[in-house]
């Protein structure tokens, strides 16, 4: 069963759950940060995604992601980059005292370090958002109902000539398919949105499942 994840009592048990983390990775150097919008679409609990513009330059134009940029020195912390880039990318002004708090960091094949922040947006319609074209050619929401759904979730073996690498998860059955970082962050925020709910299909040296 789903858990109330929008309510005042889900929001103090995760913000409670991601404090010392918080505390201690918004300061976190680090390259880039997106913001995990948790919404409510018609009442439906939900997380907010964009589609990149195919325009943009570079080898993740096109993919599903998570709003979200490059730090920028005048940033105050990695929450101000994922709240900056959000009004940026989709004209959408989240207050600071919205952010629940900060996941774990991860790395892209770069070894780029990408801080993902969640807050609680509220009452949403995503047709409703303006959007950068230069940066942004779809917003979509997917419900945590549909996320959470076995027949909708998937994996990436990878593996180095016979050797067996690591497992990515992948979220199938929506607008567009949730992959890559994107998808790591989801079941990031899956587990914490929603306990005993989630099979974790991550296998990554190196990266909790906590």
């Amino acid at each position: 069963m789903l858990p109330d994840c929008l309510s005042a009592e889900g929001e103090r048990r995760c913000r409670r759950l991601l404090a010392e983390a918080t505390a201690r990775l918004r300061a976190l150097p680090a390259a880039a940060a997106v913001l995990v919008p948790l919404c409510s679409v018609r009442g439906v609990p939900a997380l907010l995604y964009t589609l990149r513009s195919s325009r943009l330059a570079g080898r993740h134009k096109g993919d599903v992601s998570f709003p979200g940029g490059k730090y920028d020195p005048t940033d105050q912390d990695m929450v101000h980059t994922a709240l900056r880039e959000t009004r940026e990318e989709l004209g959408l002004a989240v207050p600071e005292d919205h952010v629940w708090g900060v996941l774990q960091p991860i790395y892209d094949q770069r070894k780029v370090t990408v801080v993902p922040v969640l807050a609680g947006v509220g009452p949403l319609d995503p047709q409703s958002l303006k959007p950068n074209p230069e940066e942004v050619d779809e917003v979509f929401a997917l419900p945590l109902a549909h996320l959470l759904q076995a027949k909708n979730q998937g994996y990436t073996h990878f593996c180095q000539g016979s050797h067996f690498r690591y497992t990515l998860p992948v979220f199938l059955h929506g607008p567009h398919r949730v992959w890559g970082l994107t998808a790591i962050i989801t079941e990031f925020a899956l587990q914490l949105l929603a306990p005993g709910a989630y099979q974790p299909r991550l296998v990554f040296p190196g990266v909790s499942r906590g």
